[in-house]
């Protein structure tokens, strides 16, 4: 139906120019437009030499790529550079996508990457069609046009949430700018009012609860609002309410450095994007922590930043991306990631995106060879293969307190209950200057039911007591010893700064490999955890655990960190 619906309406494409010309509204990263300059692209987690043709002439290797391609995300990437050779590619590679797959050929007629491409065409026209002869233009309007109808016909076949936003949003932004398209936009700002009211929770929150979709639903709300100011339309109540309660959520969920926590999917975001996002939002309402918004929980002091997942994992349809998180942290000290999760596999294939959604790949307690919540097995949603996050706490106790001595976040939930009888309870306490974080994480039953399923377990286990591991994963960049004779481990951030992570409780203090995943990358990268082991034997097991800024290391350093992405891209071999 797709391709059906593009064939139709490429021939019924009619616009000759913009009712309203449109400004760019897309962050684009230098580097990476150096580097596509260069004659290589980095797609999906695959790195492609271009060679002396276009970028459709490569063979994709897989969907995503495709997919990201023709998104036409790397148009950004070429705008940010900005120069005549930028400029002159960017035309070559749209014009012959025009001529290959305008016509509603090729792979990339999905709705929701439709959108995308539409939105960025119509906000790059100017860098596009700047000098550029009537021929060309005439093909481009065309093109744009037939894209809109289409978008217009099959923005419904895109699966609720981001995608979808992405598909109105490019029948909106579009549809405003080109002449003779408003119609076609007007039913698109209905739905995506609708969809707001919907789907926006009252606390700005979105069912999959993932931090970075969250982002991008605020940008093109942003950019779908700028469309129609632009073009004398009043913006929908229903979109300006939603991003008042967006824009205070994700503030909660930006870290010192400005990236966003990586939980259920999510990454820290493109640089600058969240914060470009918050300042277009024009909302400077700040998070009501205690509320704990999208249910992350957050201590903030100095120049430490820890944010942690505070509610069950998703459920139903927004369990296809979930994981297996509940009570994980990350910490961040100034511009620098100390601990993280080890993030979203998915572009690395399907083996490292299970791996990424287990407990273990978090900084958190689980039991050994158990996650607090499991992959259910694999089943057709929608027509897509889906594996659903299923079975994991069912309830999560919090409360956020304000001491003299600084913030204290306490937390539990229920999730090894039915299988083991414990339940998880984590404490953490950080200091008003931010060089000191505290906590706690216990293993206990609740009552005598608790303890007959404890009491099995443990008669059942072949090890002595029940095996556990509380994990720290630590940010690649990150220079980790063990330290005073294995009892301590050092850690050393790029900045200059030194942490010290101590323990009590545990049987043991080992540091162990890890991986960082993370889009953008064309593997991932290695990285290491520390890991403190040992056995549930009593109704309740207690391990005392902190980390503290070395005495020498002052408050505040200078950190000029800039964008190392492209040297360490370099620094890996080709595929």
């Amino acid at each position: 139906m797709n391709r059906l619906q593009a064939r139709a309406q490429s021939a019924r494409g009619r616009a000759t120019g913009f009712r309203n010309p449109p400004e760019p509204r897309s962050i684009g990263q230098f580097g990476r437009g150096r580097q596509i300059l260069g004659g290589t692209v980095l797609f999906a987690g695959h790195l492609v030499e271009t060679g002396e043709g276009t970028l459709w002439d490569i063979d994709p290797p897989d969907a995503a790529f495709a997919e990201e391609a023709h998104g036409f995300g790397w148009l950004d990437d070429l705008a940010a550079v900005g120069d005549g050779r930028a400029r002159a590619l960017a035309r070559a590679w749209l014009w012959d996508w025009i001529d290959r797959y305008g016509r509603g050929r090729g792979p990339g007629w999905a709705p929701a990457v439709t959108g995308r491409r539409v939105i960025r065409w119509t906000t790059h026209s100017t860098f596009l069609l700047r000098a550029q002869d009537k021929s060309a233009s005439s093909d481009f309007f065309r093109a744009l046009s037939g894209q809109v109808r289409y978008l217009s016909r099959r923005w419904r076949a895109a699966p609720p949430g981001l995608a979808r936003i992405e598909a109105l949003g490019g029948t909106i932004v579009a549809g405003l700018a080109l002449e003779g398209h408003e119609k076609v936009a007007e039913p698109a700002v209905s739905a995506l009012a609708r969809f707001c009211e919907r789907e926006i929770a009252a606390d700005g929150s979105i069912a999959n609860r993932n931090p970075e979709h969250l982002t991008e639903i605020l940008t093109l709300l942003n950019v779908c609002s700028g469309a129609l100011r632009a073009s004398g339309r009043s913006v929908p109540s229903a979109m300006s309410e939603a991003v008042e309660r967006i824009a205070p959520t994700l503030r909660a969920l930006r870290h010192a450095d400005g990236g966003l926590a990586r939980f259920h999917g999510g990454g820290r975001g493109l640089d600058g994007r969240l914060d470009h996002a918050l300042a277009e939002s024009g909302v400077r309402t700040r998070p009501r922590l205690e509320n704990f918004p999208m249910g992350y929980g957050r201590l903030a002091a100095g120049r430490t930043t820890l944010i942690f997942d505070a509610a069950p994992p998703p459920s139903g349809p927004a369990a296809a991306e979930a994981h297996a998180s509940t009570l994980a942290f990350e910490l961040t000290s100034g511009r620098r990631p100390l601990i993280v999760n080890c993030g979203a596999g998915a572009v690395f294939g399907a083996a490292w995106r299970r791996a990424g959604r287990a407990t273990p790949s978090h900084s958190t307690l689980g039991l050994d060879g158990h996650s607090s919540a499991r992959l259910g097995p694999a089943r057709r949603h929608g027509g897509v293969l889906q594996e659903r996050l299923e079975g994991g706490p069912g309830r999560v106790v919090r409360e956020l307190s304000r001491r003299a001595e600084g913030p204290r976040l306490e937390i539990a939930h229920d999730g090894y209950q039915a299988s083991h009888g414990l339940t998880h309870a984590r404490t953490v306490d950080l200091s008003s200057d931010g060089r000191r974080v505290t906590g706690e994480d216990v293993l206990a039953t609740l009552s005598s039911s608790d303890e007959m399923t404890f009491s099995r377990s443990l008669a059942a286990s072949p090890a002595e007591g029940l095996p556990f591991s509380i994990r720290f994963h630590l940010h690649p960049d990150v220079d980790a010893e063990l330290d005073l004779g294995g009892t301590a481990v050092s850690l050393v951030l790029k900045s200059g700064e030194i942490w010290i992570l101590r323990q009590e409780g545990a049987d043991s203090l080992s540091l162990e490999p890890s991986v960082y995943l993370e889009s953008g990358r064309l593997r991932p990268r290695p990285a290491k955890q520390v890991v403190l082991s040992g056995s549930a034997i009593a109704y309740a097991t207690r391990i005392r655990w902190s980390l503290a800024k070395a005495q020498e290391t002052p408050n505040a350093l200078r950190d000029t960190a800039g964008d190392d992405l492209m040297a360490e891209l370099e620094s890996e071999e080709m595929p």
